[in-house]
């Protein structure tokens, strides 16, 4: 079997690493950002580490889980990852809701960090 090229590899890790800290504390997110790290939460622009951790320790819920279906990552010209995630996911006893999410990842100082994040949730108004 052949192996996936790395910004798969690195892609994949860190997907599977930002979920696990969302869905059991979302208090250790901070560790993912920069500083100068940008997040659209539903059409709603945060910029900078500590306002994204405040906006997402503050998500009106208190258990989540998501459920990935799939995700893709590329690597971009200036050696950073993007990388898109579709899944669902469910808040405490709300219905199961469809999301979008996608990041752009940089390696900083030998760690791969979010400098920014789009995230949706799946909904359409019919």
């Amino acid at each position: 079997m052949e192996e996936k090229p790395i910004w798969e590899q690195i892609g994949s890790s860190f997907v599977h690493h930002y979920y696990q800290l969302f869905d059991s504390d979302r208090k250790e997110l901070g560790c993912i950002y920069i500083d100068a790290s940008c997040l659209t939460w539903e059409g709603n622009q945060y910029q900078g580490k500590q306002c994204i951790v405040d906006k997402l320790t503050n998500l009106p819920f208190q258990k989540i889980v998501h459920n990935i279906t799939a995700q893709d990552h590329q690597p971009t010209p200036d050696s950073c990852i993007i990388s898109m995630v579709v899944g669902q996911l469910k808040a405490d006893d709300d219905q199961v809701l469809g999301f979008q999410q996608t990041f752009l990842l940089k390696n900083v100082g030998d760690t791969w960090v979010c400098t920014n994040e789009i995230f949706r949730l799946a909904l359409h108004d019919i």
